[in-house]
């Protein structure tokens, strides 16, 4: 209103990508596999026993509006669920003014994948490749590889096609990361939008020469990724 320029997604795509929840909604939209969650919100306790028991034990019950592993617990019991659900709430409350939880069902051993997009203001929107943040303690990310060396290329063409077709769902301008779980099988599994950029984006700096930081305030302006001053 006030003709300010924020560095970043529209609103609506951040509405539509900076929660859990709907982050989902659109990635069912636009084709992308997903892990098995619940259907019905979780507003009690006996409504996430009744989802958890649809699903299938085990599960990972999550804070719709979390991050750096906040919120996060893995069940695989009714007596686990209710020894973790309101205290996953109440921890999600705290730290993200958010008590929404859900529920959905936990890969054993997954490798966790990152894609970097870069979308400009004009329709035009790459991949600057992945980042593989396997290796996590208590659900935070420790160390990050790129590119992943243990991936079939045919597995990381897939997920750059469908971090791309997410962002393009939503029309998304600016950077942000596609975050996804890859099984033992490679079957791959969306997880969520990150809708700005991460300190882990220096990894992707190293592997491609591209300032990202630079990146982003020329795309804020105006400018296409095909400009030289942005220098894809």
């Amino acid at each position: 209103e006030n003709n300010i320029i924020f560095v970043g997604p529209e609103p609506e795509a951040m509405a539509a990508l900076g929660d859990k929840v709907t982050a989902k909604a659109v990635a069912r939209k636009a084709g992308i596999p997903l892990i098995e969650s619940n259907i019905e919100i979780l507003k009690d306790e006996e409504t996430a026993i009744r989802e958890a028991n649809r699903i299938g034990y085990p599960l990972m019950l999550k804070s719709a509006s979390g991050g750096g592993g906040r919120g996060m617990r893995v069940v695989r019991t009714d007596q686990d669920l209710r020894k973790s659900f309101h205290e996953a709430r109440s921890e999600a409350k705290n730290a993200f003014g958010d008590d929404t939880v859900f529920l959905e069902k936990f890969i054993e051993n997954p490798k966790h994948i990152e894609v970097q997009i870069v979308a400009d203001q004009h329709g035009n929107i790459i991949h600057l490749f992945e980042r593989d943040c396997s290796v996590q303690r208590r659900f935070q990310k420790v160390v990050e590889i790129a590119p992943s060396v243990s991936l079939k290329q045919s597995t990381k063409d897939q997920l750059y096609q469908y971090a791309t077709k997410i962002a393009s769902e939503v029309q998304y301008s600016n950077l942000g990361t596609v975050e996804f779980l890859v099984d033992i099988h490679e079957n791959i599994y969306f997880i969520e939008v990150n809708p700005r950029i991460q300190v882990e984006h220096t990894v992707t700096e190293m592997i491609t020469g591209v300032d990202l930081v630079k990146t982003q305030i020329y795309i804020a302006s105006g400018y296409k990724l095909t400009d030289p001053e942005i220098d894809l």
